[in-house]
């Protein structure tokens, strides 16, 4: 069986909604972060070097290059000709709202592209930010914000260096219901310290606190991060693909139908990852995946049963 069989993806979504297929185009609009800059913390969160996922953080280009570069890899792979710009690197609600209207409209007022997600946190979402997001989402565009909180632990957040707790982000996801706006919220499986029963139990405080779609990351070591020295220092052992999978495909079976699943896996290139290997191989983790649902039961079938599976 095909994955989009077994779960909800984001593009067989995206496209049963807009009736074509629609591609996100990663942009990197050279935001910061409260948590490097002083004002919550210095240095990131301890697994963060945007360089590991967003193409374009080293990349001194403006961002109509950026869409224009995309759009001409996503025609030739998926065939998509309509888009959604992902302000992905770092906080992309951390400016004032003049400067945020500036940015959002210069990219919505493209012609192919239909709407904007927002990578933000859940300590950065002022109301001025969220009735600018809602004035768009009226104006017909397709808005989401996508919230980073990686785990409902409080302690495992202070212990990775997030500078946010649980609490933030349930206000924050308050704040956003009451704006009508489609909620991704980000999930790291494999943090310090946590085993596979409390992501399943981020999971459902998730999901009881109301969001439209999720994202699952395996936490990756990558250079240049606190996390690369405490795995150089044998104080951080990365989950091997086979716990990966197991967890993974067991939160999705636990997750109700109509939630979209954005990610359900996450890769990081190979000439800044350190550990786990597996984490550059994004098909073979997928396939893994989709056997394992097809085994034991696809998205929204709980079984209420322990982690299973190759």
């Amino acid at each position: 069986m095909q994955l989009p069989e077994l779960v909800n993806t984001f593009g067989h979504s995206i496209q049963k909604r807009f009736g074509h297929k629609v591609h996100k185009l990663t942009i990197n609009a050279n935001f910061t972060c409260p948590n490097r800059d002083g004002v919550k913390g210095r240095g990131g969160c301890s697994f963060c070097n945007n360089a590991s996922f967003n193409p374009n953080t080293t990349q001194k280009i403006d961002i109509e290059k950026q869409l224009k570069s995309g759009s001409k890899v996503v025609v030739k792979r998926t065939g998509a000709k309509k888009y959604i710009a992902y302000f992905q690197a770092y906080t992309n609600t951390y400016a004032d709202v003049s400067s945020l209207d500036e940015l959002y409209q210069s990219v919505l007022e493209r012609e192919n592209v239909i709407g904007i997600s927002v990578g933000t946190r859940p300590d950065c979402l002022p109301i001025e930010v969220m009735e600018l997001l809602q004035k768009y989402r009226d104006a017909g565009h397709f808005v989401c914000l996508e919230l980073g909180l990686q785990s409902a632990n409080n302690k495992t957040l202070e212990n990775v260096n997030r500078g946010h707790d649980f609490n933030d982000y349930l206000q924050a996801i308050a704040k956003v219901r009451k704006y009508n706006i489609d909620i991704c919220t980000h999930l790291i499986v494999g943090l310090p310290g946590e085993n596979p029963e409390e992501s399943l139990i981020t999971l459902n405080k998730v999901l009881d606190a109301g969001v439209n779609g999720l994202k699952l990351h395996p936490l990756h070591v990558v250079k240049n991060t606190t996390l690369a020295k405490q795995w150089q220092n044998n104080k951080y052992t990365p989950l091997d693909i086979k716990d990966y999978v197991n967890v993974a495909a067991e939160m999705i079976r636990n997750t109700p139908a109509e939630i979209v699943f954005h990610r359900i896996t996450g890769t990081a290139k190979r000439d800044i990852l350190l550990a786990p290997e597996w984490c550059s191989k994004k098909w073979i983790v997928l396939n893994r995946i989709a056997e394992n649902l097809h085994q034991f039961g696809a998205q929204g079938h709980n079984t209420n049963s322990p982690f299973r599976g190759k």
